[in-house]
């Protein structure tokens, strides 16, 4: 046996991967709740409202997510992989025997306790992935991100294959496999998904490796639009289910060929870079090579030499960098990207001459710049910290509100089976994750621009979803559906993405968690409040009872474990939930503004980070026999090297 393989194999980051898209493929089980809800409400003997509390609490269980971020820089990943599982196994584990009346029944509060504490479980299985993949790929964030949170957009897709073709019609086993399958598989996987020590550079493969998982997740999501297709129309027996579900495994372990054949290939991974080496080519500093390149001769190095020996414990080039920031001229970004090279380069000179002979005092800059690794207090003081923050709030909770109202938009449109829509945009949802990393990953490397133009591009698109749910013409739920969905799921393929780029990759864990509390703050607005209030006033307008919507009680909205005064109003045709929709369209544009914003002020950041000509500067280095010039992309700051 071939021990050097499978050593390779291990180390690789394309398994890494691997790993994480099949544990994202469980872990999307906040999307599911549909599907369960209806069993809880008959088995417990809950009425609407209660249940639509359970649902608010699956969202701040899916949502509260800062722990395991926090500890995902502390502790090891398969530890924190251990922690998820047996919160997913105990919340819905302990649920599924309420269910089936295996144990006595419990408090309301408590019900809700249990499932936030399962959906939690989600929450770690999220941030391993994300930080462990976003690590081992850190110049193909954006691809990446899209991909792991595609595959969380179409878990619900997925399990309802599982469920279809293993469990029908047990709508209590449906709980059993969210408890038992997503632990499962996390123990299965927790020593793989990990940051491992492999290149960290693009390598020449990576465009037709990512093209690969690219085709794979658009045939996955064209093979479960078409099953579900045939399985609501068409009358199959259980056999051919299972062969759906046999075919949908082998797409799903199709990556795997990605390490396997990356493994053989593999002649010397880097993991196995000599110690010394792998120092000097991420870190060693770059000041003094690349002055003496841009300038012509060697005296700005010895100056750099000589300041640099004054104090052994300060990193003088990131101190002389962060001056230059402060000092230069604004006009010079605006150069062209050689001139503005050499402006700065001679700027850097000057500065650097005077600080040596004493006749200027450099400053530190107190705390990180852009593209620096800041902490979460740090960045709570940034403007872009909650630029993005709001923008996520108003853009993607607008998209959950269709997604948690779905059943009853197409319900009061006409449609009677929901089903299919919930299944659409679970698919188109998927894709627009996927997409969007994509095509972000085009705008931010391919033409330095910065990633969250990529967003408001998505929430314009959200827009005119709203737009055509609002109008309620034939088939336009089909439009909506599909225009909501993609620009709902690449909000999280950019915003993941923009936040290791502008907050740096040490942090990325709690970063991610805290945005995704913009999930359940937003919905509670637009869903519980002016949704739910919204489609009540016209349904009481339908039904003559103008008053009974103005004296709601704490039983109203679940809190005690009695039924409700009177039996829940339905609301029919587009009116509905029409003045919903125009104030989710003023929302999304709303958002679309506060992205453009920052599109504005980190605009010189992407232009530092993915500079057009920085395969030719590093091409130039490596002539010259720097191969410090490979920086590492997780240490990557502003100016440190594009500013050169």
């Amino acid at each position: 046996m071939d021990f050097g393989y499978v050593r390779r194999l291990y180390k690789s980051r394309w398994l890494v991967l691997v790993a994480a898209i099949w544990m994202q493929s469980w872990a999307g089980i906040g999307y599911v709740f549909g599907s369960m809800s209806p069993v809880i409400k008959s088995s417990l003997k809950y009425n609407q409202r209660q249940i639509n509390t359970l649902g608010v609490a699956k969202d701040i269980g899916d949502a509260f997510g800062l722990i395991g971020g926090y500890f995902s820089e502390i502790l090891p990943s398969w530890a924190i992989m251990i922690w998820g599982a047996l919160f997913n196994f105990v919340g819905y584990g302990s649920l599924w025997l309420l269910v089936r009346h295996k144990v006595p029944q419990i408090p309301f509060w408590a019900v809700c306790l249990l499932i936030g504490v399962g959906t939690n479980g989600e929450t770690y299985f999220n941030t391993i992935a994300l930080v462990s993949c976003v690590k081992n790929f850190p110049k193909s964030r954006g691809p990446v991100v899209g991909i792991l949170k595609g595959f969380t957009g179409l878990c619900g897709a997925i399990l309802t294959q599982y469920y279809a073709s293993l469990f029908a019609p047990d709508q209590a086993a449906f709980i059993f496999m969210v408890a038992v399958g997503p632990s499962m598989v996390a123990f299965a996987l927790m020593f793989i998904l990990r940051p491992v020590g492999g290149c960290k550079e693009t390598n020449p493969s990576d465009t037709a490796n990512f093209n690969f998982v690219y085709g794979v997740c658009l045939v996955l999501a064209t093979y479960l639009l078409g099953v579900m297709l045939v399985q609501d129309f068409v009358d199959i027996g259980q056999t051919v289910k299972l062969i759906f579900t046999v075919i949908l495994l082998v797409l799903l372990i199709s990556p795997l060929a990605l390490p396997l054949i990356s493994a053989c290939t593999s002649n010397y991974p880097s993991a196995e870079l000599d110690p010394t080496v792998k120092h000097n080519r991420l870190e060693a500093p770059l000041l003094d090579k690349i002055s003496d390149a841009e300038s012509g001769g060697p005296e700005q190095s010895n100056y750099g030499q000589g300041y640099q020996r004054q104090d052994s414990n300060v990193n003088w080039n990131e101190v002389l960098m962060s001056e230059i920031e402060d000092e230069k001229p604004k006009e010079i970004d605006l150069l062209p990207e050689h001139e503005r090279q050499k402006r700065i380069a001679q700027l850097q000179a000057r500065l650097l001459h005077a600080a040596a002979e004493g006749a200027v005092r450099i400053k530190r800059r107190k705390g990180p710049r852009r593209g620096e690794d800041f902490t979460l207090m740090q960045a709570m003081i940034k403007a872009d910290f909650w630029l993005m923050f709001f923008s996520l709030f108003f853009g993607a909770a607008s998209g959950l509100t269709v997604i948690d109202n779905l059943g009853q938009i197409s319900q009061s449109m006409g449609y009677p089976n929901s089903h299919i829509f919930v299944s659409m945009i679970s698919i188109w949802n998927f894709l627009g994750r996927v997409g969007g990393g994509f095509v972000s990953e085009i705008v931010a490397r391919d033409h330095a621009y910065p990633r969250p133009v990529a967003m408001a591009a998505a929430q314009i698109i959200m827009a005119i979803g709203h737009i055509f749910f609002a109008i309620g013409w034939s088939g336009s739920l089909y439009i909506g559906t599909f225009l909501v969905g993609l620009g709902y799921g690449a909000h999280w393929a950019i915003i993941p993405a923009t936040a290791s780029e502008i907050f740096g990759l040490r942090n990325f864990g709690t970063f991610y968690n805290f945005f995704i509390m913009a999930n359940p703050a937003g919905t509670f607005i637009f869903s519980g409040l002016i949704a739910g209030t919204l489609y009540d006033w016209e349904a009481e307008k339908q039904h003559g009872k103008p008053n009974q919507f103005s004296s709601l009680s704490v039983t109203d909205f679940g809190i005690s474990g009695g039924p409700l005064m009177d039996k829940p109003l339905d609301c029919l045709g587009p009116s509905c939930f029409f003045l919903t929709f125009l104030i989710m369209t003023g929302v999304c544009l709303l958002a679309a503004v506060l992205s453009m914003i920052l599109v504005y002020r980190t605009r010189i950041v992407y232009r530092n980070i993915y500079g057009k000509n920085l395969n030719s500067e590093e091409r130039h280095l490596r002539k010259d026999g720097d191969l410090r010039g490979k920086a590492s992309s997780s240490d990557l700051r502003p100016g440190f090297l594009k500013n050169f």
